[in-house]
């Protein structure tokens, strides 16, 4: 770096003549605890060496976008209210955009986000192609992505939950009440989310050495519509099979799990008596369905604020420590599970 100090360097410059991360000096600008009192020293001095100057954080009172494929499920409500409350404590209004489907299309949004200059942009369930991302980067507008739908480039800051481990979770409760045919309601085939909480379905149930039917696990959609069409096929051919139905159904939403309600009691089937039902979630309504739905709690309040808080700290010029941030799921007991009846 010598001759350069008449130009403005920049975090990565120093951390090269340091010796550390990006993220290091990062720390040291921002008067963290967790960097050594020797590795501050050797920091501060090269910036001061270099007459090195933070940017300024950008005005409080602009607009992040809020991108998702759709505003009007329960799903949904939760991740914008965690963003809006985050955002607001910061002083950042917010401006909902929805792409209505699994990809993120024409880019209508990303024209509009362009347009009115906003300072970032959360994009929920978003296939963002590489055209998308640079077109982010020309207009010097910060995203983060939350629970997307393929493979992520690498130092892309995305927020996500636990899904395997979910439903490794939900399985194994079901098991150890001692249910051993028991099917899933599996998500979109195309979402990462999908496969993970498929694949834990299919991990707990090896695991426990038990074999899963023909059928018995059906890629959908996450609403009620697919989740009582799909349960419905599958007690309709089991039957027709000569073939003993399942004592259990874990589904992939909460949703889906309210469909699987409404088919097993069109068949006059009992929950959990006849058939417990598992979901995944833990919407507020599963608090109030009959009978409360067991389920898996995805944090997805914390998972916008999470996101919310990671485009602030981007919108002021700071560096992201940890692209990829999962947050932990956890198992919710209610009464629509309970060990198989007589016949199971």
């Amino acid at each position: 770096m010598a001759g350069q100090t008449r130009r403005k360097v920049t975090i990565g410059e120093i951390a090269d003549e340091a010796g550390v991360s990006n993220a290091t000096v990062s720390k040291v600008l921002n008067g963290r605890s967790d960097v050594s009192a020797a590795t501050r020293a050797r920091v501060q001095e090269i910036m001061d060496r270099h007459h090195y100057q933070r940017r300024r954080p950008r005005r409080r009172g602009g607009l992040v976008d809020l991108v998702m494929n759709e505003l009007d499920s329960l799903w949904s409500i939760e991740i914008i209210r965690g963003a809006q409350e985050t955002l607001a404590e910061a002083g950042i209004g917010m401006v909902l955009s929805a792409v209505h489907g699994t990809s993120s299309g024409t880019g209508e949004w990303l024209e509009q986000i362009a347009t009115r200059r906003s300072d970032g942009a959360i994009l929920v369930v978003s296939d963002l192609t590489p055209r998308q991302r640079a077109r982010l980067a020309a207009v010097k507008v910060p995203f983060v992505l939350v629970d997307p739908i393929g493979t992520v480039e690498a130092g892309v800051p995305t927020i996500g939950a636990t899904n395997w481990a979910g439903a490794v979770s939900a399985v194994e409760h079901l098991i150890g009440l001692g249910h051993r045919r028991i099917a899933h309601l599996a998500g979109p085939r195309q979402l990462l989310c999908s496969r993970a909480r498929a694949d834990g379905y299919r991990a707990a149930m090896e695991r426990a050495e038990l074999t899963v039917p023909e059928g018995w696990l059906r890629f959908g959609e996450f609403n009620d519509r697919s989740g009582h069409g799909e349960l419905s096929r599958l007690l309709d051919e089991t039957a027709a099979a000569g073939q003993p139905l399942p004592t259990a159904v874990f589904a992939a939403s909460d949703l889906q799990a309210f469909g699987a309600y409404t088919a097993l009691r069109e068949r006059g089937l009992r929950i959990p008596e006849d058939i417990s039902v598992v979901g995944f979630d833990d919407l507020p309504v599963t608090r109030w369905s009959h009978p409360t739905l067991t389920t898996v709690r995805q944090p997805l309040h914390d998972m916008a604020a999470m996101a919310a808080r990671t485009l602030v700290r981007l919108i002021d010029g700071e560096e992201v420590d940890l692209p990829r941030v999962e947050l932990s799921t956890r198992l919710v007991e209610r009464e629509s599970t309970a060990p198989p009846g007589p016949a199971g």
